[in-house]
Parts: C-alpha cells; sequence; structure tokens
C-alpha cells in the first residue's frame, strides 16, 4: 500500500543547508585573512607599486672603498666612500679616510689645477670631520696631511709658509691629544722634512715606526725622509716595504722607478723601466687613463739615448690624454731632449700659448684632423716655467732671419718669465734668466724687449735649418721627479 508524503499544510519548510556553500564561504575567509596579513606585513605591495630594492649598508660601502684603495682605484674608491657618508653623514671616520685617499689620488694628476682641486675637496671633507669632532686626533692628524701636501710651492705659491705652519700644529694637536697615533707623528715628520729640519724629522719618523711600522703611509714617510736626505738605496727599500703593504699604488712605483733612474747606469735605468711598466701594467688593468707612467719611460729611454723609443712613449702619453695642457708641455720636454725641436715646438706651444683644433692636430701628427680639440693656456709657475723657457729657448734656436716671427713670439714668452722671474737672490731663478738670457742672445732680444716689428708669418710645416743650443733641464723640487 502506497503512503503519501505528509505535508506541511500550516508553514513553510526551512531550506536544508549546502555543506559545500559552506566550505566555499569558510575558504574564502581564508583568503582574505592572509592577503591582509601580507598585505599589513609588506610581503605584499599594491598593484602598480614598484617593488623596494635592498638598501645597502655604510659597511658595504666601507668595505667597497677600501677594496678599490687596495686595488689602487683611488677615483672609485672616492666614489664609494662619499655614498657612505650619504648614509651617515655623521661619521667622522668615513670623512678622515675619504680625505687622506684624496691626497693620494693626487699624486696621480697631471696638472697643477688639477691637483689644487683635489686637495680643497679633501680640505673641505677633513675641516667638516674637525668641525663635528675638534679633539679627534686622527682628524687632525689627516688634516696635517692635506695642508702639508697643498702647501707645495708649486700650488701654493705665496700661502706655502701659511699652510705648513697650520699643518705642523694640526699635527702637534693630534699627537698631544694621542701620544701614540703613529699616523700623526708620520706625518709630522713629513712637515719637518718640509720645513728643512732633517734631525726632527727622523726623530718622529722613528716614533712613528714603534707603534705602526705596519702602516703603508709609516713606510711611505720614512722612505720620503731618507729620500730626501739623499739615501736613495734606503729610500728605494722603505718604498718596496709600502708597496708590500699596497701593491696596486701606482705613486709608489713611480717614486722607486724614479729613485733607480736617478742613479744611473745600465742596470739601474732596467730597473727603473720595470718599475713604470709595472704601474703603466696596474693602470691598464683597472681601465685607468694615466700618461704618468709613459712620460716617466720615455725620460729613462733619454737618459739611456734611445730617442726614438723615447718619442714613441711621449706620443703615447699624449694619445691617453690630448685635452691636458700639461700633457702637451711635457711631451715637449722629451721631445726637446731627444732633440725633435720641430716637433718639440708645436707641442709647447699647445701648453705655453693654448692651441686651437688645427694646432693641436699638428702636434698630435693627426693627419687628417679629424678631432675638434682644443687646449688652453698654461698659467706660468715653478712647475710650469720650464715648458715657457724650453718653448722659448725652440722659438730663438728654429728661427730664419727675415723668414718667420719666431723671435717675435720668443720674445713675448721671455718678458712674461722676467716678470714674474725678477728676484735674483733666489737661485732657481737665477738659473731660469741664465737660460732666457741665453736664448735672448740669439734673437738680439735686450732683456724685457717685446718685438713689434711686423714679420712674415711663417709655414708651421717647413723644416728650419738652425737648431736650439742645449738648455738644461730645471725642476725645482727636492728630489728626482718622473
Amino acid at each position: 500500500m502506497y503512503i503519501h508524503e505528509r505535508k506541511n499544510l500550516f508553514h513553510k519548510p526551512k531550506p536544508a543547508s549546502n555543506p559545500y556553500l559552506i566550505m566555499l564561504i569558510l575558504l574564502c575567509i581564508v583568503i582574505v585573512v592572509a592577503v591582509m596579513r601580507d598585505y599589513a606585513s609588506g610581503k605584499i605591495w599594491p598593484p602598480f607599486v614598484p617593488t623596494p630594492t635592498p638598501t645597502r649598508t655604510v659597511n658595504s660601502f666601507l668595505v667597497e672603498g677600501d677594496t678599490h684603495f687596495l686595488a689602487g682605484n683611488l677615483d672609485a674608491a672616492i666614489e664609494s666612500y662619499n655614498k657612505a657618508i650619504l648614509l651617515e653623514p655623521e661619521n667622522i671616520d668615513l670623512r678622515v679616510k675619504l680625505a687622506r685617499i684624496q691626497v693620494y689620488s693626487s699624486a696621480s694628476l697631471t696638472t697643477d689645477q688639477e691637483r689644487r682641486d683635489r686637495l680643497a675637496d679633501a680640505l673641505a671633507v677633513v675641516d667638516e670631520a674637525r668641525a663635528m669632532a675638534p679633539y679627534n686626533a686622527d682628524a687632525l692628524a689627516v688634516r696635517s696631511l692635506v695642508l702639508n701636501w697643498s702647501a707645495n710651492p708649486a700650488l701654493a705659491g705665496d700661502r706655502t709658509k701659511d699652510l705648513r705652519n697650520a699643518a705642523e700644529a694640526d699635527a702637534l694637536a693630534a699627537i698631544q691629544l694621542d701620544n701614540r697615533n703613529a699616523l700623526a707623528k708620520a706625518y709630522y715628520a713629513e712637515v719637518l722634512i718640509d720645513q728643512f729640519k732633517w734631525g726632527q724629522a727622523q726623530d718622529y719618523i722613528a716614533q712613528a715606526r714603534e707603534n705602526g711600522e705596519h702602516l703603508m703611509d709609516v713606510r711611505r714617510v720614512q722612505a720620503f725622509v731618507y729620500e730626501v736626505l739623499q739615501e736613495y738605496n734606503l729610500a728605494i727599500d722603505w718604498y718596496q716595504k709600502a708597496i708590500d703593504v699596497t701593491p696596486n699604488l701606482t705613486f709608489l712605483y713611480i717614486r722607486v722607478g724614479t729613485l733607480y733612474r736617478h742613479l744611473g747606469g745600465d742596470v739601474n735605468f732596467e730597473t727603473a723601466l720595470e718599475y713604470f711598466a709595472k704601474a703603466a701594467n696596474l693602470n691598464s688593468q683597472l681601465g685607468i687613463e694615466d700618461p704618468i707612467p709613459y712620460m716617466a719611460i720615455a725620460n729613462t729611454y733619454i737618459r739611456m739615448g734611445e730617442a726614438m723609443i723615447a718619442s714613441r712613449n711621449a706620443y703615447r702619453a699624449l694619445a691617453i690624454n690630448p685635452y691636458n695642457p700639461s700633457t702637451y708641455g711635457q711631451v715637449g720636454v722629451i721631445y726637446y731632449r731627444a732633440r725633435n725641436y720641430e716637433g718639440a715646438e708645436m707641442v709647447l706651444k699647445c701648453a705655453v700659448t693654448g692651441c686651437n683644433a688645427e694646432e693641436s692636430c699638428l702636434a698630435r701628427e693627426e693627419d687628417p684632423c679629424e678631432s675638434n680639440i682644443t687646449t688652453n693656456k698654461l698659467p706660468l709657475s715653478d712647475s710650469t716655467v720650464v715648458y715657457y723657457y724650453i718653448y722659448g729657448s725652440v722659438l730663438a734656436g728654429l728661427h730664419r732671419r727675415g723668414q718667420d716671427d719666431r723671435c717675435a713670439l720668443a720674445s713675448e714668452v721671455f718678458k712674461e718669465i722676467r716678470e714674474r722671474y725678477y728676484d735674483t737672490s733666489n737661485e732657481f731663478t737665477r738659473t731660469v734668466l741664465g737660460i732666457v738670457s741665453a736664448s735672448e742672445n740669439i734673437c738680439g732680444i735686450t732683456p724685457g724687449q717685446v718685438f713689434s716689428t711686423p714679420v712674415p708669418t711663417r709655414d708651421l710645416i717647413s723644416t728650419p735649418t738652425p737648431q736650439p743650443t742645449e738648455t738644461p733641464f730645471v725642476i725645482p723640487t727636492h728630489t728626482p721627479t718622473p
């Protein structure tokens, strides 16, 4: 018998629950909660907002800077330290280390103005450190280093004595604050050497070695002390010890090579070339274009009587830095000493008076002339006067009466030299004026006279027959230079 299902006659029945729907709702709730939690913690970023990159720490830039310094790439080290200072502007140690690197980097710059600018940057950095910590011995010590290198007469002129006195005061203050500070004593010894106080310098560098003989700076200053005292073999030994600490600083190799060259003899010349080549190879590995090693190589080959090889290296230096008038001047001196007077004339002109694009092409033997390189006149100073008087000597020696205006040009150069160097109580000035007088006699120039008589315009490419007489090569430094 079939029985019909009972019907609800008086109310509507409630719908039965759907378990699948409940499970779906719970899943959505879990997902929303997870997303909100990750959003709050930063794991999930809003759409169209770029994903952040990891922020570098000060220590990473510091390690990077130290690595670049040890590798010899001082410009890259400076950049890394500047980035570190941006993150921690109150960090005294960062500024002190940066200023020290900036000082040493100035040794690889080729013009006085570049060195002045780099040392001015170093002074600004260390002054900020001193302002934040007036009694920090390291800051005062490095400030002494900066001031003493800035006091180079070729860079400072009349300010040399004031800068040296300030360097001495800072070094002494650093030693008083920390009597075991080896760097302060080493830098003070360097100041004393530049003040011709040999005995005191030896005492302080000996004290610096007691606590810091392992430091490159101490070894470098000890080498410098021996170098100035003309103990060249001992100086070489200590420069080599400095190289053992920092084997990739090219200026140390340049100093060792220069001292070997100064000692003379075939064996020493070959050793000098090896050190200069090491400096050039280090620059090549680091991608640094520095003409100084090639200039040093060229000057060594000149001493060896290899004029052709010397000229090739000088030309390579000019190709590396064709925009720097000082490079032209150095190459001109090398050409002159190689008796390539015609080549020296135009190259020296680019240094002494400046060159337009066509003239610089002639100087660099670029044919056809496709570059648009010009040079500015180098200001007359103790470090550039050698370019001036050699240029004047070349003009006087190559002059052909009635056919060119070389003596007129030489008279202008000699007049400028005489206006600056007039104090005959100075031995260096007497030497310079002696060279000038000899060349003036060739042209029949009265001292201080400038020719105003019109003369035919000379042909820059013609080959004149007269040759200049040899003039002394004078550089106003304590020790041999590259």
